[in-house]
């Protein structure tokens, strides 16, 4: 088969394989792991497991976090969440069947403090997630979490305006109802 061949399988990227690591681990009920990454700044064997994931040195701290984030959001879970989209759409669906995402102003602020930050937000991160967890709503992608992390200070802050941007902006599109 060539590498031209549009029925090809794309290559992993390497946070695909930490996403795929950390399922593996829900799936197959290994609540020991999972409770060792729900512990912060750790250096237990998970956390060097997921940071083995990292394609660069300067990538672990970020495979590891995300790895401790997914842990929190997964706690006592038998089915993993790959999630999908943004941590900025994912923001969108915290809040009560009354108000969610923009109208909710918890969620507003919470999205507010993580654009907002030059580093990276890790309680706010972790503050999110828990809310995510806690409104039983999907969780962003945790591939995407890793990727846009590592670019977090990338000049122009282009994950900061996408997040607000789908935070903010629905990109549900209502159909006509003229038809």
């Amino acid at each position: 088969m060539s590498s031209t061949d549009s029925s090809s399988v794309p290559e992993p990227t390497p946070g695909d394989r930490l996403t795929g690591w950390l399922a593996g681990l829900v799936r197959s009920r290994d609540y020991g792991q999972l409770a060792a990454l729900r512990r912060p700044r750790a250096l237990t064997t998970s956390h060097i497991l997921a940071s083995a994931y990292a394609p660069t040195e300067a990538q672990r701290e970020v495979f590891e976090q995300v790895a401790f984030l997914f842990a929190v959001y997964h706690r006592g879970a038998s089915q993993p969440s790959y999630g999908f989209g943004s941590l900025g759409a994912a923001a969108r669906r915290i809040g009560s069947p009354a108000a969610r995402g923009p109208k909710d102003p918890g969620a507003s602020r919470l999205v507010d403090r993580l654009v907002s930050s030059r580093r990276i937000p890790w309680r706010h991160l972790q503050h999110a997630v828990e809310r995510l967890r806690a409104c039983d709503v999907p969780p962003p992608a945790w591939s995407r979490l890793v990727d846009d992390l590592t670019a977090w200070g990338e000049r122009g802050r282009p994950v900061h305006r996408q997040w607000a941007h789908d935070f903010h902006i629905s990109t549900y599109t209502p159909k006509d109802s003229s038809q």
